[in-house]
């Protein structure tokens, strides 16, 4: 893992060296008493152009695109990185068929985590240098061969840490841990009772788990996924299946803490299985997203099936329901330094090597529509990576997410994602 940093590193160093040697072409004009005045040579093709993953518009896969977009440069109080990996979650899906709240207006460019080497600082910043390692959370953009964060969510990446393993690690392991400590109040001896075992956060949520003595796992996947989530867990059910009598046969008494990404019935059943002062956190809605585009009915089905709460039956019945949005948490309600202090907790188990975040495969932006699809299929066990610098297979090279030179817009027919031969992952 050191080398693959240090030959990344290497790289990046060159590029950003180049970038640094460039020189300013000048003109000098002569005002009315002769006097010569140097002035910069203002021109379009003076700016700057990256690849990065475009949203359109929201709907289907067809909305996405890598397109030439002009680089950004760090305001004051910004880093600029030069992007090697981004992360891909079930919430980008949602940001592309318009499933949330307030979106921004497309087009857009979606992503939220991304980790590369800092090419350059704005002024009032301290605390990075040219060349360092870090990772970032980003109110969209990620995407990108650059991006220019805030420096509060800016961190630096342990050198042991490799770039796929950077991208991998904030929003899963940042939300597990916030959950679990922050939330729930996880200790010695209790339970817990993760969906979506196998995805990112699910993974995250294991190995978190495990560093306290006694604790309990119980997770739901798809079958499929059994074998590989098994030593991860204590227990695992299938996802389809009547897990509620599972879980009581094992523990009657019920369960500590339960962790829900579904929404809609989950919800009821999650709150049925809590035992007195136990808690029922919701993180996701992925129930709502049954087809490629956003569905009015499966939005109107997860919404009619969520358990109405009654207060007073929490009262009496002693549970806790509750709610975590990590962007929200930093983006809307400021809590940035309360993160940081949770990702130094974080990097200490990481150098300890008591948690590794779990990489499902690997993508070339061009392939973002296949990563999407395989989200979309629940068919990871781990987190899906965006490698900038990787280059798509030769199956891809025909298909519509390929650079548009121009930055405009092909749109493909909604259905012809349906024909296409999925690529493989790639381990």
């Amino acid at each position: 893992m050191a080398k693959e940093a240090a030959d990344a590193a290497g790289e990046t160093e060159h590029m950003i060296e180049n970038n640094l040697g460039e020189t300013t072409t000048t003109t000098t004009t002569t005002g009315g008493g002769g006097g010569g005045t140097a002035e910069k040579a203002a021109s379009p093709a003076d700016a700057k152009e990256m690849r990065a993953v475009v949203l359109s518009g929201f709907g289907g896969l067809n909305k996405l695109r890598v397109s030439r977009r002009t680089m950004p440069e760090p305001q004051p109080g910004e880093i600029k990185i030069r992007v090697k990996a981004c992360g891909l979650n079930f919430l980008d899906l949602m940001v592309r068929q318009g499933n949330i709240d307030s979106p921004p207006k497309p087009p857009l460019v979606p992503g939220f985590e991304c980790c590369g080497i800092v090419e350059s600082v704005g002024e009032n910043t301290e605390g990075f240098e040219v060349r360092d390692r870090v990772m970032a959370f980003t109110h969209y953009n990620a995407w990108a061969e650059v991006v220019c964060a805030p420096v509060d969510f800016v961190y630096k990446m342990p050198e042991e840490m490799t770039f796929h393993e950077a991208a991998a690690f904030t929003m899963n392991f940042v939300t597990a841990y916030m959950m679990l400590f922050e939330v729930a109040n996880l200790r010695e001896g209790m339970s817990v009772l993760v969906h979506s075992v196998g995805g990112g956060v699910g993974q995250a949520v294991a190995q978190l788990c495990s560093t306290v003595p006694g604790v309990t796992v119980f997770g739901t996947a798809s079958c499929f996924k059994h074998a590989a989530v098994r030593d991860s867990v204590t227990h695992v059910f299938d996802r389809n299946g009547d897990y509620v009598q599972e879980v009581k046969k094992i523990s009657p008494e019920g369960i500590d803490i339960v962790l829900d990404c579904l929404c809609g019935e989950n919800t009821g059943k999650g709150l049925g299985l809590l035992k007195p002062l136990g808690t029922y956190i919701l993180y996701g809605a992925s129930n709502m997203v049954t087809g490629e585009t956003k569905s009015f009915f499966s939005f109107a089905k997860s919404w009619w099936q969520v358990e109405k709460v009654n207060p007073i039956k929490l009262y009496e019945d002693n549970k806790v329901i509750a709610g975590f949005s990590l962007l929200n948490l930093l983006f809307k309600q400021g809590r940035c330094s309360l993160v940081k202090t949770v990702i130094e907790k974080l990097l200490a188990l990481f150098n300890q090597k008591k948690i590794k975040p779990v990489v499902d495969s690997l993508w070339a932006l061009e392939e973002v529509k296949d990563a999407m699809q395989r989200i979309h299929d629940r068919g990871n066990i781990g987190k899906l990576i965006l490698d900038v610098e990787k280059s798509p297979t030769p199956l891809m090279a025909s298909d519509s997410t390929e650079t548009s030179e121009a930055g405009e817009e092909e749109e493909d027919p909604e259905g012809d994602n349906d024909n296409k031969e999925r690529m493989p992952f790639i381990q």
